[in-house]
């Protein structure tokens, strides 16, 4: 097994003095699928992200592996059944990261009545699921009773519900999936992954097929030999297009889904709900997290920047609107802990004008003729699927492989276990008798970073200040922030905040309070001055100073 530390600098040197066969373009969970599938077929890879890993749209999911019931109602049973195929492989391939969450339906009635139309389109609903893959999981949707459904989630209002659904699907912290898909991809198939990198340019041979790419890092410029290129840049895939083919192609419709924080003590849901938006014919997810529930997601047509979308008054209103439509307690604005807004790429289809809700989520892996393989459509639960299809067509149509070496090469990924999932199991199992934090924090820590949960505890005992909390009121730790910048790759006090931790989506203000001491701990690791520290605190308080500001605009 090849063992390459996932190092920043390291990963430089060897971007700058490697020929590789496959250069991938865009750190998402897209982008490191195809690494990773494409490295674990004994390709040469090199990956480059402009930001960081996850910081675009693969960081601001609903943080859910599903397969999607209303595409069913859209007709696509085809997406569900891959989906939920999917979501199997990874909850087998990925067991400390991707755990079973029940999801209830709660069915209102007016006036005492339920429309019996609705109840039997969703009853056939829920028995297509489990027929389409929704089985995988172990466990059959079930009706269950009024008053069961308010155990689970006792703010639904009594006197309007009546007996409802469970079924059964997956969630997973969608940053952390990414970036251990991108350290296996390196920790295991010795794969150079490098953020904070940008490429500009994509050079090509005499006969116009690519041959380069020339990238620009730490104030140098450079260039990346290499017979094929990726593009999984998400809803940047249009602008690498366009070095490529000089002109930007307008193949992508962003689509933007919006998520609100707020306390779980006002909703106190212990399992997952869909509800209603009262005027609308949409649903949105209320996802129990810890001490937080999460709500969204919202599906709009975006046309602003894409750098940095933002959730705004009339997204909060929207959500709020179907929240307080499903339960007794009143949330306002004032309640909100944090927001966040991701933009799906999903491909533009010239003959539909209707609501991004409806387009096609399939992906889609396009050729130019140059060489450039574009991968672009999809969602978070499928990204292995599209990876393989994309070095599929990387192998038979720009490396030219032949068929018995695309049949030697064929995807490995569908059996491989994700970094941390080996003896993850075995580390749950001793939690009580391994370390002095517990083994509440044990298991804790072994379900965000598997085996490497062991490397966390050193850092922690070996220092008491280590062990202590990183964001008051949240249950990081200090030695979490060392691990990330020391073994993930982390470099500024965002990429700690908002996805090595997701204290920013969780406690917005006080994780903006806390910015100072994390920068502090950081600074040795990095090398970072007084000016720096202050520089990363500002950045990152103007990044929550924006945030807010766009709700209340």
């Amino acid at each position: 097994m090849i063992s390459t530390a996932f190092n920043r600098s390291d990963a430089l040197q060897r971007l700058e003095s490697t020929d590789f066969d496959v250069v991938v373009i865009g750190g998402g969970i897209t982008g490191v699928g195809c690494a990773l599938d494409a490295a674990s077929r004994g390709l040469r890879v090199a990956l480059i992200e402009r930001d960081d890993f996850a910081s675009g749209t693969s960081s601001k999911s609903s943080k859910l592996v599903h397969g999607g019931i209303r595409y069913l109602q859209q007709g696509d049973v085809r997406l569900v059944y891959e989906a939920l195929a999917e979501r199997q492989i990874l909850r087998r391939n990925a067991p400390h990261l991707v755990k079973v969450l029940p999801f209830l339906i709660p069915i209102f009635s007016t006036k005492g009545v339920v429309n019996k139309k609705l109840a039997r389109a969703m009853g056939s609903a829920m028995w297509m699921y489990d027929l389409t893959g929704g089985l995988r999981i172990g466990k059959m949707h079930k009706r269950v009773s009024k008053k069961q459904a308010l155990e689970w989630f006792p703010t639904l209002p009594a006197d309007k519900l009546m007996p409802s659904y469970l079924y059964y699907d997956a969630e997973a912290d969608d940053a952390r999936l990414v970036v251990t898909v991108a350290r296996t991809a390196a920790l295991k198939f010795g794969a150079t992954l490098v953020n904070r990198t940008e490429v500009v340019e994509l050079q090509k041979d005499a006969a116009g097929k690519i041959n380069g790419v020339v990238v620009k890092a730490d104030g140098r410029t450079f260039t990346v030999p290499t017979k094929a290129v990726v593009n999984a840049a998400g809803v940047w895939s249009d602008d690498v297009r366009a070095l490529d083919e000089g002109e930007h192609p307008h193949s992508i419709r962003p689509a933007k889904g919006v998520h609100i924080t707020v306390p779980w003590s006002k909703v106190r849901n212990t399992v997952a709900a869909v509800i209603p938006v009262p005027g609308d014919k949409r649903s949105v997810f209320v996802v129990p997290w810890g001490q937080f529930t999460f709500v969204g997601t919202t599906d709009t047509d975006y046309t602003g920047p894409v750098d940095d979308p933002q959730c705004n008054e009339d997204d909060v209103e929207y959500l709020l609107r179907a929240l307080n439509g499903s339960i007794t307690e009143t949330v306002t604005t004032d309640d909100i802990l944090g927001t966040w807004a991701g933009l799906r790429p999903l491909v533009a289809d010239p003959e539909a004008s209707g609501r991004t809700a409806d387009l096609s989520r399939r992906h889609k892996v396009r050729r130019s003729d140059s060489g450039v393989v574009t991968i672009t459509g999809g969602k978070l639960t499928t990204y292995r699927e599209m990876a393989a299809d994309t070095i599929d067509k990387v192998l038979s149509e720009v490396l030219d492989a032949d068929r018995a070496t695309r049949l030697r090469r064929r995807s490995k990924t569908k059996h491989l276990k994700l970094h941390g999932a080996n003896g993850y199991e075995e580390l749950v199992d001793a939690a009580d008798s391994i370390s002095p934090l517990g083994g509440a924090e044990v298991r804790r820590l072994a379900n965000r970073y598997g085996s490497d949960a062991t490397t966390v505890l050193a850092i922690a005992e070996s220092d008491p200040s280590l062990a202590e909390l990183l964001v008051p009121g949240l249950p990081y730790l200090r030695a979490e922030a060392i691990f990330a910048v020391r073994y993930e790759m982390a470099t500024t006090v965002d990429d700690i905040l908002s996805r090595r931790t997701r204290a920013r989506l969780e406690t917005r203000d006080v994780s903006a309070e806390a910015a100072v001491a994390v920068a502090a701990l950081i600074a040795p690791e990095l090398g970072w001055d007084e000016a720096e520290q202050d520089r990363q605190v500002a950045d990152y308080r103007a990044r929550i100073d924006e945030e807010l500001a766009a709700i209340v605009a």
